[in-house]
């Protein structure tokens, strides 16, 4: 396993994005998230597959769901073009599983477990600046000066979906549809669960060691 598939599993606010860049660091793969395949590929031609609209922006834009076989198409291309990678955000769902496992065979899912409460916390207390798009947390990682961007004076706000009830109802949402995807990889004996509310080191410390393991085991 010179260059490992890895699948990473979370809720929001799990630290998939801070992990995965890591792993896509330290093990030599490409980081593939849908968010990234859909914003890189949003003027594909879709019209062979007789669906609404015949490109997957002309979802986006309506702010409605890209269709799965869309996602599938798009996770599948970027997932060709890959030796090795650590794929974030997908699957969702039962169906996009049963894709995924028709392109590729996965040598690690890792489970990022965090409780709601703290997922809440992290959540709510992100701020984004305006200009730049800077992240920031009024508890865990704040700026010099409260509302102010460090980077470049921007003005720091909170977005709606991050306002603690639209945070409870993400979760809710991620909970009920992927339920059924880490129950899929546990009873496949596949799932690796990982403490996700230990230190943004003591995390990776666990991840690099799950991986690590499984790559003696080839």
């Amino acid at each position: 396993m010179s260059q490992p598939r890895i699948l990473i599993l979370g809720p929001p606010g799990a630290g998939k994005g801070t992990q995965s860049a890591n792993i896509a660091e330290s093990f030599g793969v490409d980081h593939v998230t849908t968010g990234d395949a859909l914003r890189a590929n949003k003027d594909m031609d879709i019209s062979d597959m007789d669906l609404e609209y015949d490109t997957p922006g002309e979802y986006m834009d309506r702010g409605e769901l890209v269709p799965d076989p869309v996602v599938d198409a798009m996770v599948e291309e970027a997932l060709a073009d890959a030796g090795g990678f650590v794929l974030d955000g997908y699957p969702r769902n039962e169906a996009q599983v049963e894709h995924l496992e028709t392109v590729t065979d996965l040598d690690v899912v890792l489970y990022l477990e965090v409780s709601r409460g703290e997922l809440v916390d992290r959540l709510a207390g992100r701020r984004v600046c305006r200009d730049c798009g800077g992240n920031y947390h009024v508890e865990y990682d704040p700026p010099e000066e409260e509302g102010v961007c460090d980077d470049c004076g921007g003005d720091l706000y909170r977005r709606e979906d991050d306002h603690p009830e639209a945070v409870e109802t993400r979760i809710e949402e991620y909970e009920t549809q992927t339920a059924p995807v880490i129950e899929h990889y546990e009873e496949a004996g596949d799932l690796v669960r990982i403490d996700g509310e230990a230190s943004p080191e003591e995390v990776w410390e666990a991840v690099r060691a799950a991986i690590e393991a499984e790559r003696d085991s080839i």
